[in-house]
């Protein structure tokens, strides 16, 4: 270290000292709000959060490949009704859910 303390006046030391102390003071004060509770728990939402957000955006994608594969199945190119994919789903459907009250009728004798 090259030794300035011979060429510097008092007042340039007391600058350079108060130029310091200024840094250190904002360091420290950037620490405590890095380590202050609150900091730590809004930064843990904000995780929490981001992961989520990517976790239900990830959903949406799968889910909604999964709707568009369906309604490719049942609907043409040009948006009309596949006939002889969607009435035998009906009947189907109709058949469930006609067991499905049949036997809560059952249930209730």
């Amino acid at each position: 270290m090259a030794d300035t303390a011979d060429t510097r006046t008092p007042a340039e030391i007391e600058a350079d000292i108060r130029r310091r102390r200024a840094v250190l003071a904002e360091t420290l004060d950037e620490i405590g709000v890095r380590v202050h509770p609150k900091t730590i728990v809004d930064d843990a939402k904000a995780r929490v959060v981001s992961h989520v957000d990517h976790t239900v955006g990830r959903a949406y994608v799968g889910v909604n490949a999964a709707l568009s594969e369906v309604k490719a199945r049942f609907v043409d190119e040009d948006g009309s009704p596949r006939m002889e994919r969607v009435v035998p789903a009906a009947v189907l459907l109709v058949g469930v859910v006609g067991l499905l009250a049949l036997g809560s009728r059952r249930r209730r004798s």
